[in-house]
């Protein structure tokens, strides 16, 4: 028998712009939902690291995560 022990997600997130409205609005639209993507992560309890977070040049954001997966342990993985 088997069980997982330790267990997390490797992501990249890319938050695109909305293309039907201005420029500086999209920009602004996706700092909210990358500030929204973190809350939630905070309020679901649920453990993560940003590896890196960088802002492109069209003002969209990249975000590369580790995150636990389900309610499995992390073990080392965020260390």
């Amino acid at each position: 028998m088997k069980r997982v022990k330790a267990a997390c997600i490797c992501q990249t997130l890319h938050f695109m712009l909305k293309e039907d409205v201005g420029h500086d609005y999209a920009v602004s639209l996706v700092k909210q939902e990358v500030a929204q993507y973190k809350k939630r992560l905070e309020q679901r309890n649920t453990q993560y690291k940003i590896v890196e977070e960088t802002e492109q040049p069209d003002g969209s954001i990249m975000i590369k995560i580790i995150k636990q997966y389900n309610t499995t342990p992390v073990g080392n993985y965020l260390d």
